[in-house]
């Protein structure tokens, strides 16, 4: 039941987010052709956000002579690199929390066992204050590492690239590589779907098989989502969405693969100096002990599979 309110709660948010990129300007279709209504022009959204962001991709179309195919493909680099650091930083803090508590299985794992097998409320809430204090108590917290204002400061900008990509004119009636940007295209399409795809797989290389749990949902949901909406769309959007994916895999490979590993290091140092909290007051179930002794087992394992990870490179190193 939690891993289902889960998966509908990230289905939830894509289509939210899809939605709300794509309603932010009302629309209707004129000569086969779907443009913005006379009343979303004159609106706040339109005027402050996709008319400086169409008069930047005209810029680099129309007054540099490169074209609207490479005017989208310019502007979406140079806005998603320049909030890309942002991106970067509330990833590291959300993913770092995850480690942590993933570090921290054996410790919360018997509060864990006492909240499923209690069976009245006095017993489930004593159980969940307990859990929250040891999360407390050895500085686990989700909600700090969720951070709105970063996400309040893209949205603007993916609004804008969004809908700029869509009805900035000119767009309907020009071509990249054969390709008419005003109608849908089935190669951009797939190109889109499969930049995401290679994203969310990538996220699960590091995983923990609860973590691939989930993981592996965002693995199909998220390309899924970016194909239908991609087909549905102008190739004009098809080619932001492709454009933007080819940044998404640039920074999930930093997370995966130079972020994570230096966090597990910082999480190993931080809980070798400074032991996990264990608070058993009234948890007759948990003992320092046992959890200790589990703790350490699988810091040790985590500690070989990073030493034998270790040893591979060194030897590749050397062969060099």
């Amino acid at each position: 039941m939690k891993n289902s309110k889960k998966k509908l709660t990230l289905a939830g948010i894509s289509v939210a987010a899809l939605l709300l990129l794509s309603g932010c300007v009302q629309t209707h279709v004129v000569n086969g052709v779907r443009v913005p209504t006379q009343a979303a022009t004159h609106g706040l959204t339109y005027n402050l956000l996709v008319r400086p962001m169409s008069g930047f991709v005209d810029l680099f179309a129309h007054n540099l002579g490169l074209g609207y195919g490479w005017g989208i493909i310019l502007v979406t680099l140079i806005i998603r690199f320049l909030i890309l650091p942002l991106g970067l930083n509330q990833a590291y803090k959300s993913t770092y929390m995850q480690e942590k508590t993933a570090y921290l299985a054996p410790v919360f794992a018997p509060l864990n066992e006492r909240l499923k097998s209690a069976t009245t409320s006095e017993e489930k809430m004593a159980a969940q204050q307990a859990l929250m204090k040891a999360q407390k108590d050895n500085g686990i917290n989700m909600l700090a590492s969720i951070g709105c204002l970063p996400m309040l400061i893209q949205w603007p900008f993916f609004i804008a690239l969004y809908n700029a990509a869509a009805y900035t004119q000119g767009i309907s009636n020009a071509t990249f590589f054969g390709i008419p940007l005003g109608h849908p295209s089935i190669i951009l399409t797939i190109i889109s779907g499969v930049l995401y795809f290679l994203q969310t797989w990538i996220s699960t290389f590091s995983m923990t098989p609860e973590q691939k749990k989930t993981g592996m949902t965002m693995l199909i949901m998220s390309p899924a989502m970016i194909v239908i909406f991609s087909f549905m769309s102008p190739a004009g959007v098809a080619l932001y969405w492709a454009v933007g994916g080819f940044v998404i895999v640039i920074q999930q490979v930093i997370i995966t693969f130079i972020m994570k590993p230096r966090m597990r290091r910082k999480i190993d140092e931080e809980f070798t100096k400074n032991p996990p909290k264990i608070n058993d007051e009234g948890v007759k179930d948990v003992t320092p002990t046992s959890v200790q002794e589990n703790f350490k087992a699988i810091t040790s394992e985590r500690n070989d599979e990073e030493r034998k990870k270790g040893g591979r490179n060194a030897g590749k190193q050397n062969r060099k």
